[in-house]
């Protein structure tokens, strides 16, 4: 299902990195986050609301880029 906050995400899983860009163009890269995490992230019917719950203030993170 698309969601109304988030835009899209990558996985690095060598690094277990996840790469998530939102609607507002803003891109936050969160650290150390595990593989089976991301997989339920994948499969969530509700990313922003998985995001919120498992994700964010779980994680290390850092803005990469902000929108212009």
């Amino acid at each position: 299902m698309p969601s109304s906050v988030i835009a899209s995400f990558h996985y690095d899983e060598e690094l277990a990195q996840l790469i998530v860009t939102f609607m507002t163009g803003r891109v936050y890269c969160y650290y150390m986050v595990p593989a089976d995490c991301v997989a339920a992230f994948n499969a969530a019917f509700s990313k922003g609301a998985f995001f919120n719950k498992h994700i964010r203030d779980r994680f290390p993170c850092r803005e990469v880029t902000s929108a212009a």
